[in-house]
């Protein structure tokens, strides 16, 4: 079934509200080198918009957040395609927040870690000890 125009325009206008921009008018179709495609004005975000009837990405999603509530977890739905390095998160965007908390808490704990390990063999470096 063919969507409205005005539907998923809408939709645009919606996802660029949410990080405090507006909808860019012509983003992809015009492309225009004056101008970005991003469907977004903002300046630092590229945002991208899809309505589709579905999604197999938010199937997963709303079933592991059936999942993570009775737990009484956030839902998250990590992505990862063979021979591709990296991840993609999907998340509801009432969940960034706590998500980007968590993300930085184990951010630092990795980075204390290492800095552990390497104060370690620095101090063996300096009494002589070999290390294993």
């Amino acid at each position: 079934m063919a969507t409205h125009r005005g539907t998923w325009k809408q939709r645009e206008r919606q996802a660029a509200a949410l990080f405090g921009a507006r909808r860019q008018v012509l983003s992809g179709s015009a492309g225009r080198d004056d101008r970005s495609r991003s469907d977004s004005t903002h300046e630092r975000l590229f945002l991208e918009t899809k309505l589709r009837a579905s999604h197999a990405a938010v199937a997963l999603y709303d079933d592991t957040k059936v999942l993570a509530r009775k737990e009484g977890k956030v839902p998250v739905v990590i992505l990862a395609q063979k021979g591709r390095p990296g991840v993609v998160l999907v998340i509801a965007p009432e969940d960034l927040q706590a998500v980007a908390y968590e993300y930085a808490v184990a951010r630092e704990k990795e980075i204390a870690r290492e800095q552990m390990i390497a104060q370690q063999l620095l101090q063996d470096g300096e009494s002589g000890e070999a290390t294993p």
